[in-house]
């Protein structure tokens, strides 16, 4: 037993007892790890049945679940919905007082209950039943109510919980998450849902700006172009370019096709060789066969050109490759791209 001061705290640990808190937490960490493991002799036609089902759905899956089971319930159904299978939480207490009226003759019900017989759980499969409704149930007793009501049972027993008292639901609630996301990620498979459906789901993350983000929402355009004449002197594309601030300047013909760019690197070897910048022309000194995007590109895509071609900054055209925009890598920046 580990001994504390009353305010929890123990500023000079003993070995002893720091190296049994490590041990306790290492042990928990086998135990979780082994029941997980434990879960592949699992993956039988049941787990076939049960996605089956699930690809079936007209509706959506509605998953339920109470206490720790339910906070499970809550996080599976939240995977399902963002890989492409339509799923939400019904709470099995609230069901029995209305929330039932959530769920249509088109749903899936996918049930969790480490003991099978949660009571809430029970009192409301006859109204599922009733509907005539696929139930799903994941408990870790293939004996038990839930379990033999089921048109499908998935076993997720454990040997043992983490906790040493055996009471607490550790690695129960562990395996039954993981049981959960197998059935999520193989629905994801089967259902061929990409990159671009997953950043549908999440416009507001990182992989959204990545994955949806295009070129054209993010390029300076019109007037915040930096752009001169192929006929200008290197002094009127130093001033456009300090101007602008994106680092270079495109240079163009009359027709505003692109003629080629001239950069901030251009300008340092330009220096070297002492020309003169009131006399000397840009087009003399641009680099023409620049790398360039058009407006359509994701951001990410841009990004890829950009460090594939060591470069701060792209050009950007239409199809008779006029230059319609410019993007730099603060840009990207700014965007969450980076």
């Amino acid at each position: 037993m580990l001994h504390f001061p009353a305010d929890g705290m123990n500023d000079n640990p003993s070995i002893e007892e720091s190296d049994r808190l490590k041990a306790l937490g290492l042990a928990v960490i086998k135990n979780e790890a082994a029941a997980v493991l434990g879960l592949s002799s699992r993956i039988t036609d049941e787990f076939v049945r049960a996605c089956r089902f699930m690809l079936a759905c007209k509706g959506r899956i509605v998953v339920t679940g109470m206490g720790k089971s339910g906070h499970i319930c809550g996080k599976i159904a939240a995977t399902l919905a963002s890989t492409g299978s339509p799923a939400f939480f019904v709470h099995p207490g609230e069901a029995s007082h209305g929330d039932l009226g959530m769920i249509t003759d088109k749903d899936v019900v996918l049930a969790l209950s480490n003991s099978g017989e949660t009571r809430e759980l029970l009192t409301i499969i006859p109204i599922i039943k009733r509907l005539g409704i696929p139930l799903i149930a994941l408990t870790g007793d293939s004996a038990s109510n839930l379990a033999l009501e089921a048109d499908v049972h998935i076993d997720v027993g454990v040997a043992q919980e983490a906790c040493p008292l055996n009471l607490a639901p550790t690695s129960s609630t562990t395996a039954a998450l993981a049981m959960g996301d197998a059935l999520a990620i193989a629905l994801l498979e089967a259902r061929g849902f990409t990159e671009q459906d997953f950043a549908r789901s999440h416009p507001g993350g990182s992989l959204g700006r990545r994955l949806l983000l295009h070129i054209s929402d993010i390029m300076h355009s019109g007037a915040e172009i930096p752009a001169v004449a192929a006929e200008a002197h290197l002094k009127d594309a130093l001033v456009e370019m300090t101007k602008k601030g994106l680092g270079m300047t495109a240079i163009v013909d009359g027709d505003n096709h692109l003629a080629g760019i001239y950069t901030d690197g251009d300008l340092r070897r330009t220096l070297d060789q002492e020309i003169d910048l009131n006399r000397s022309l840009v087009r003399d000194f641009m680099t023409r066969d620049c790398k360039t995007a058009t407006s359509n590109l994701l951001a990410a895509e841009a990004l890829q050109i950009m460090q594939q071609n060591k470069i701060n900054a792209l050009l950007i055209v239409n199809q008779e490759h006029q230059l319609i925009g410019a993007i730099n890598m603060h840009d990207l920046l700014r965007a969450g791209v980076v």
